[in-house]
């Protein structure tokens, strides 16, 4: 009989917090965390843009800072992951100072200068399309003609970086997501533990 007064009771302290009520608690507590989280991703694009920009100041040292910025927000901050970020204007930088060093230095006689004629005749200028030109025209000879005057363009993937977020991270955005993971494993619980309850009731008290 004392066990089936401390199962009656215990069912009624469970009610008095209703269901509804955790709804709403997790609902307010969802939109926070969405909140915070879109935070998160937008404080990420604002370092991101500042690398961007910086590559195109040419100022490499600025560079690196904001690069620095990047990495360390992606980092710390879940939701955050930078995706590829290309250093496109430091590597046409770098690609037009490596085809002008290697055609000075073949005198308007090996390949360099050939595909550098032929690139410049079609574009012009040092553009994204001119050095995809150059390295075109530099693939059509033969690898005994890779002598040590032809150009050596740089490695694209050096000028790739890309950043990744932890799965939580210990800020606003972090602590909201466990606090609304709590609420529903509480509404979880609430609901099992109620039926649980009920059917040991029905089950080994048929006088109930």
């Amino acid at each position: 009989m004392t066990d089936k007064r401390q199962v009656k009771k215990s069912i009624k302290q469970l009610q008095k917090v209703k269901t509804w009520q955790l709804v709403v608690l997790f609902l307010i507590s969802a939109l926070l965390s969405a909140s915070f989280l879109r935070l998160n991703n937008i404080g990420m694009i604002e370092r991101r843009t500042a690398v961007i920009n910086a590559d195109k100041t040419g100022n490499a040292e600025t560079t690196k800072a904001r690069l620095f910025d990047l990495q360390r927000y992606s980092a710390e901050h879940m939701n955050a992951s930078s995706g590829a970020v290309y250093l496109e204007s430091q590597y046409r930088r770098d690609t037009q100072a490596a085809i002008e060093k290697a055609t000075a230095a073949s005198n308007g006689t090996t390949i360099n200068a050939k595909a550098d004629r032929v690139c410049k005749q079609i574009y012009g200028g040092y553009s994204q399309a001119y050095v995809q030109c150059f390295a075109n025209e530099l693939a059509k000879y033969p690898a005994a003609s890779n002598t040590p005057d032809k150009a050596k363009l740089p490695n694209v993937d050096l000028y790739r970086h890309e950043f990744t977020s932890p799965a939580w991270s210990p800020d606003f955005a972090g602590f909201s997501v466990l606090v609304s993971v709590a609420i529903v494993v509480a509404i979880i619980a609430r609901l099992l533990a109620l039926v649980g309850l009920r059917l040991l009731l029905r089950r080994h008290y048929s006088s109930v």
